[in-house]
């Protein structure tokens, strides 16, 4: 059985996934860090709180049908994680208070690759440098 974020996750992005160009996201924050160790590549890890219309706009408008997502899907394990689900992820290393936010990390050091980005700075220009930067 899915854990509750889990399935408030999928059931939300379900009818965006059916008609748009979308990042890969996984759900469980320790399966993504076990893929990114295994594949040498480090996480997108994206914190949203939940019923935030912010969170919403950014996936939607920042996050799909743009032109670096097949980067993002090629050179990252990207991972969603709810604030509410904070059982489900080291809350104590992505602590926010400002949502939503986008944590680029090394998997194999656990270290930020650089700051992160929160709510509005979350902007197209913003990760296609962000992402053209990574190996």
């Amino acid at each position: 059985m899915l854990q509750q974020p889990l399935k408030f996750i999928l059931l939300w992005l379900l009818p965006l996934i059916a008609s748009a160009n979308y990042v890969h996201w996984l759900g469980d924050y320790d399966s993504a860090l076990q893929k990114a160790h295994h594949e040498h590549k480090p996480l997108l890890v994206l914190v949203i709180k939940k019923d935030l219309s912010l969170c919403n706009t950014i996936i939607k408008n920042q996050l799909m049908n743009q032109s670096y997502i097949e980067q993002i899907n090629q050179k990252m394990i990207p991972v969603i994680v709810t604030y509410e689900g904070s059982l489900n992820y080291p809350v104590e290393m992505y602590y926010t208070t400002i949502f939503p936010a986008l944590f680029f990390v090394d998997s194999s050091k656990e270290l930020f690759l650089r700051e992160p980005l929160y709510g509005d700075e979350i902007k197209e220009e913003v990760l296609k440098k962000i992402i053209s930067t990574l190996q």
